[in-house]
């Protein structure tokens, strides 16, 4: 219990009279020794760097994740996670994509000369394929024709060598002569003439 007659400032103190009274409006660090903030920093950072010791880790690499359930290991049977063959993956690729059939077309078109036979593959070249129709140019209007009378053939042999339906129409063009035109955006109209005339 405290008396009346008692101080304020001495009951705050401590009821202890050896120890010395704080003056007012003194800081903390002035009465008590304190450690330097540096050195409580190098400290924690001295802790955090025993610590990750401890558990293995670096300073300054990269860390690694740890998975809480890691897929299963491959056993016996193929997995997802066993090496696979390049063509294998390539094929899945071409499979999921859709992209089996124009891949196969864009391999006949690379192997043109033995697909058609020289004579026809030294006149005739393929441009494009787009939605199953073969384009492909000949060097001269005799050519173009002879080309289109081969077309029956030439469709049995494309059949032959990519699959029944993936070509079904081949487009036989003549040689093609210069053009003024230049570009998708040009004037319709007759084109550049003598202006003097």
């Amino acid at each position: 219990m405290r008396d009346r007659g008692q101080d304020p400032d001495e009951d705050a103190a401590g009821h202890e009279d050896d120890e010395p009274a704080r003056p007012a409006g003194l800081p903390v660090g002035e009465v008590v020794d304190l450690t330097p903030p540096a050195q409580v920093a190098r400290e924690a950072l001295n802790r955090a760097r025993a610590a990750a010791r401890a558990k293995g880790i670096r300073p300054g690499q990269p860390s690694r994740r740890i998975l809480a359930d890691p897929p299963p290991s491959s056993g016996a049977r193929p997995g997802g996670r066993d090496p696979q063959t390049f063509g294998a993956v390539v094929q899945r690729l071409l499979h999921e994509r859709g992209w089996v059939q124009d891949v196969s077309v864009g391999g006949v078109i690379g192997r043109w000369r033995e697909v058609v036979g020289d004579q026809v593959a030294d006149h005739c070249v393929p441009e494009t394929f787009e939605d199953k129709v073969l384009v492909v140019r000949a060097d001269s209007t005799a050519w173009a024709t002879q080309v289109k009378l081969l077309t029956p053939r030439l469709l049995e042999r494309l059949a032959q060598e990519v699959g029944e339906g993936v070509v079904e129409t081949v487009t036989v063009l003549g040689p093609a002569g210069p053009s003024f035109r230049r570009g998708p955006k040009t004037v319709r109209g007759r084109g550049p003439r003598d202006t003097y005339g």
